[in-house]
């Protein structure tokens, strides 16, 4: 449980951009910066209630004295001092117009708002093609960081680390100020990735601070985790997403995806891949909610003048001219791109079909092999078994269609669990089917054991109790957006006999069975109540000085080791010559903390890749 104030009502009011806010924050006297976490919980309950005009003019009054103006530029957002005034005779540097301005939405970056990059033409970088790579060749080596990039950085730790140590009671808007404006240093030295870390941690505090109902402990605490190891290795960069020329690509449809973020931003991502199995998307990402997202399904493809749309694409292919691709692997609509639409392929032909070919364990050791990269698609036939509450438990199919026999319990869990898209309801239908082969496209979870996010499902080449789907459909269904009937499943009276697949399963939490949740409870424990509750929350928990506590028994002994240090790190009070307590400062408790935080951020994932081989 998180220590802060009662749930507070945020108006709707313009983004306002990171720096602008951190600026007013800095330009408040010591006296009122006192007063602005009250302030700020005040007007974002309603007192005083926000005015909205016709034009996107929003005012707010303070009494009889003080009215604040916002009037957002042409991108809906305030960017400009100009564009925040108070009538009061101490702005700008007034506490009436900084915390209208702390009560709005943090604003995307220039250049990094997805509504704003699918707007944008992108043109490649210009850059030489790449020399070929030798088989069995390290790769080569990353660029090292630039003095002013350094510098940032540094600035970047030293405000994290102080907000970590404060928690979430203590990160106000001046701690959370502190971090936009080393975020937005950040940017201007050329570290995107560290900005973005930094604007979710705020975000996250905000929420938290709030009693958000969209805010969980455990991702404010991988979001601080985030931004420290970003901090600490600063890794250099252009834009977050820079195209390049990519020639000339053939590309064939895999599934739709539905995107409802909590920034306000929904529509559809189309994945697709190519004849070597290199995997790419195109999406349609703008500002809106629950009804963006589902008309985007069927919204026409903005890619070199192809008379396509996304429900097409999915089942389709493009052959693309002069494309543009980021690093990430999105396709960009560039001036020069030139796309032609082509025949799709079934799930069983050519590059799709290898997507199915390796046994679920290898794929997802590989795709967790690399902690800073986001699971990608996981394909595998499986036997539906039975239903668990909102998970659909089944068992992998080899081959020649029999169960594995080292094949784990694996749940399938709705990708997204909103009731207006057709997730839910799609897998509540397949569970009335036991016995039912499958071939299913989706994410692995990273942080829960043999759970996989399905996007598409398909029929089972060869089985004869499979789904039986519209041609038109070729061979797969999109979870978010196609609805199953009946008609599309095989009667029940054909199942057949169910197989031994045992009784376990799978944990829905990672760590639930291991004693490891023991340092994730500590580490939450600092988010939630800042470097204090860490002292308090380890005592007799851990064993200093190599003592044989409840993580070394079990095996555990590095984690015991970090915790302990972590625990005493926290609890650490020096004092002068004359007795008195000094500060301890942030530092060393932050390295302390994120030393814990990325053996356990491994650790998890090691357990994710093992909880996908036999149980």
């Amino acid at each position: 449980m998180i220590p802060v104030t009662a749930p507070v009502r945020v108006p709707a009011l313009p983004p306002v951009a990171p720096e602008l806010l951190a600026e007013a924050v800095g330009g408040l006297s010591a006296r009122l910066r006192k007063k602005l976490d009250a302030t700020i919980e005040a007007c974002a309950a309603g007192d005083p209630p926000a005015v909205v005009a016709a034009d996107g003019e929003v005012t707010h009054r303070f009494g009889e004295d003080a009215l604040v103006t916002l009037r957002p530029g042409p991108s809906g957002a305030i960017t400009a001092p100009e564009q925040a005034v108070c009538s009061c005779l101490l702005s700008p540097r007034c506490l009436h117009r900084t915390a209208v301005l702390a009560v709005s939405p943090i604003a995307e970056p220039p250049g990094t708002d997805p509504a704003a990059d699918l707007a944008a033409d992108p043109e490649p970088e210009p850059a030489s093609d790449p020399e070929p790579a030798t088989d069995g060749a390290p790769p080569p080596p990353s660029p090292s960081p630039s003095p002013e990039q350094v510098v940032a950085a540094a600035a970047l730790w030293e405000a994290a680390a102080a907000a970590l140590a404060a928690g979430v009671p203590a990160g106000g808007a001046v701690v959370q100020a502190e971090l936009l404006r080393a975020a937005h240093t950040a940017r201007l030295a050329g570290l995107p990735h560290a900005e973005a870390a930094a604007l979710r941690v705020v975000r996250g505090l905000r929420a938290a601070r709030d009693r958000s109902a969209a805010q969980r402990l455990t991702e404010l605490t991988e979001a601080f985790r985030e931004l420290l190891h970003t901090a600490a290795l600063p890794s250099p960069g252009g834009s977050r997403r820079a195209y390049r020329s990519g020639g000339s690509l053939r590309v064939y449809g895999l599934c739709r995806e539905p995107v409802l973020s909590a920034t306000g931003h929904a529509g559809v991502v189309t994945h697709l891949v190519d004849a070597d199995g290199d995997r790419f998307t195109l999406a349609d990402v703008r500002p809106g909610g629950i009804g963006r997202a589902r008309g985007a399904a069927s919204a026409s493809v903005s890619l070199g003048g192809a008379v396509l749309d996304h429900a097409g694409l999915a089942r389709g292919a493009l052959h693309v001219v002069g494309a543009t691709v980021s690093a990430d692997g999105r396709l960009g609509s560039g001036r020069g791109v030139r796309a032609t639409p082509l025949r799709g392929i079934d799930w069983s032909e050519g590059p799709a079909a290898a997507l199915f070919a390796r046994p679920a364990a290898e794929a997802v050791a590989r795709l967790l092999a690399d902690p800073a990269a986001d699971p990608g698609l996981l394909g595998c036939d499986v036997l539906v078994v039975a239903a668990a509450g909102d998970r659909l438990l089944v068992r992998e199919l080899s081959s020649d269609g029999a169960v594995r026999p080292d094949a784990p319990l694996i749940a399938l869990v709705p990708a997204h669990p909103h009731p207006d898209l057709a997730h839910t309801a799609n897998l509540r239908r397949l569970a009335d089917r036991p016995g039912l082969a499958l071939r299913v496209l989706g994410r692995p979870d990273p942080d829960r054991s043999a759970t996989l996010r399905p996007l598409a499902v398909g029929p089972v080449p060869g089985s004869a109790y499979t789904l039986r789907l519209p041609p038109q459909w070729l061979g797969r269904a999109d979870l978010g957006y196609d609805l199953l009937q009946g008609s599309h499943l095989p009667a029940g009276a054909d199942a057949p006999e169910p197989a031994d697949v045992g009784d376990r399963e799978p944990a829905a939490d990672a760590l639930g069975g291991s004693p490891l949740w023991r340092v994730r409870r500590l580490l939450e424990s600092g988010v939630a109540g800042g470097r204090r509750a860490v002292a308090e929350a380890a005592r007799g928990e851990f064993a200093p000085n190599g003592g044989r506590g409840p993580l070394r028994r079990a095996g555990f002994a590095g984690a015991e080791e970090l915790a302990a240090a972590l625990a005493a790190e926290a609890d650490r009070r020096p004092r002068d010559v004359f007795g008195r307590l000094l500060d301890p400062g942030a530092d060393r408790y932050a390295w302390a903390w994120l030393a814990a935080a990325t053996h356990l951020h491994a650790a998890r994932r090691s357990l994710v890749a093992a909880s996908w081989s036999a149980q």
